[in-house]
């Protein structure tokens, strides 16, 4: 049996392009269309895309839920259908695992379990899942990176530069070069599962002894570049409980928000992926955090710029709000754009600027944001325009993200409280130096 090669070859690479090249044309001359013509129809169109896009893997099943951080990027009919690509990533079969696992544990890979279902439980973007038994009767889930994928990245990369070029170009409301950066770091790390080993390893050192979120352990011996094995965690979706009785669903949405600001007040770490499929809940409404890819660590800096832009909008300080830009990274604003970007900023903000009760409605939905979005970019094109910083691209994505989760949840809680908690709690002296003890304690980030 063949070894798989993974090497990033310039074959390999220009296989992909010709896998893409048409999908990627398509989806830029749509885009350029709709844009010149105002097409309000494009579903049909999307459909194809879809159906395309849906038989690649890779970093193009990413694509669309990434550039949700652009607004106007693409026509909502194109993100809408887009957002279900992972969802829908056919598995490869039995040759393919029994290669990938070879290549990662060696000839006898099958003696370190007691049984491997060859048969994967879950297909995404980069790797699919299977589940298997350690001779300890331990369940675990070993995800496999699908083969050929740092060409794979490349060229998605690549095709991506062009894209975001041709947005430039007819778009000078903002300026979309950090948010590549960051994308390419993030997908990158992707790539490196020992990485995500060390973010599964922070993660469980945060939530160690926690009873409301609990972190998969990972398994160092079976563990690669292209392997990660970790405990199969037991759960349920979290679309199973949107019927459940209010309380039930009032407690889950406050352990998520635990789950995600905790580590960010409390660390500066932030889970920049926080979507349906990265939690399931367990049988005693606890939940399971499951992805570990998109981890982003912030300095103390940027913290302090997000508290303080929630503050300038509580107490509609313009001053205090140009300041926390610049904390974020912000560079060269012009102070007539701050009530544009203030208006993004409220709806971001939004749940946890009221100290009542909230019942989270279409007005925080992705909609509503995407509308509020593009009427920010009509006004800034005239304005000389913005260049987010890289520090804003995955705060934004995952509060959009865990704000979502709550509107499906139907949750009313008093967000306010439940925020001003946190920043209470919250010391930006020592964030720093806590982050760095917590590394430290960790033997996967040891100096050797």
């Amino acid at each position: 049996m063949k070894e798989i090669n993974d090497k990033n070859t310039f074959t390999k690479r220009l296989n992909r392009y010709a896998q893409v090249n048409l999908t990627a044309s398509s989806v830029l001359s749509k885009y350029l269309i709709d844009k010149i013509v105002s097409s309000t129809d494009s579903s049909q169109q999307a459909e194809l895309l879809y159906k395309a896009l849906s038989k690649l893997r890779g970093p193009l099943m990413k694509v669309p839920q990434l550039l949700a951080t652009i607004p106007d990027f693409l026509p909502a009919t194109y993100q809408e259908k887009f957002m279900n690509l992972q969802a829908n990533i056919p598995a490869m079969g039995t040759l393919f695992v029994k290669r990938r696992m070879r290549s990662e544990l060696g000839n006898n890979w099958q003696e370190n379990f007691k049984t491997f279902d060859l048969k994967a439980s879950f297909a995404a973007s980069l790797g699919q899942v299977h589940k298997a038994y350690l001779k300890n009767d331990i369940v675990v889930a070993c995800k496999l990176q699908y083969p050929n994928m740092p060409s794979s990245v490349e060229a998605d990369l690549n095709q991506l530069r062009f894209l975001l070029s041709i947005y430039k170009s007819t778009n000078k409301a903002l300026d979309p070069e950090d948010v590549l950066y960051e994308i390419t770091e993030y997908i990158t790390h992707e790539l490196d599962y020992e990485h995500e080993y060390k973010n599964i390893s922070i993660y469980a050192s945060i939530f160690d002894g926690d009873s409301s979120v609990f972190i998969p352990k990972p398994y160092k011996n079976l563990s690669t570049k292209r392997l990660i094995t970790m405990d199969w965690m037991v759960g349920s979706p979290i679309l199973n409980y949107i019927n459940s009785s209010l309380e039930v669903r009032n407690d889950l949405a406050k352990k998520m928000f635990h789950a995600w600001y905790y580590p960010l007040y409390e660390y500066g770490i932030l889970h920049g992926d926080p979507h349906m499929g990265n939690y399931t809940i367990t049988p005693n409404n606890c939940i399971n955090l499951l992805d570990f890819g998109c981890i982003r660590l912030f300095s103390s800096k940027v913290i302090k710029g997000i508290i303080e832009l929630y503050k300038s909008i509580l107490l509609n300080d313009q001053e205090r709000a140009y300041y926390a830009y610049e904390l974020w990274g912000f560079k060269n604003l012009q102070k007539e754009i701050l009530p544009l970007l203030n208006k993004w900023a409220k709806f971001l903000y939004g749940p946890v600027l009221q100290d009542r009760i909230v019942d989270l409605t279409e007005e925080f939905s992705s909609k509503s944001g995407q509308k509020i979005a593009a009427e920010i970019l009509r006004n800034l094109a005239s304005n000389g325009g913005i260049k987010p910083p890289r520090s804003f691209v995955f705060m934004d994505r995952a509060a959009v993200g865990i704000g979502s989760i709550f509107l499906r949840l139907g949750a009313k809680v008093n967000w306010h409280q439940l925020y001003e908690s946190y920043l209470e709690n919250c010391n930006l002296e020592t964030l720093e130096t806590r982050r760095q003890n917590l590394l430290n304690s960790l033997s996967c980030y040891q100096k050797r």
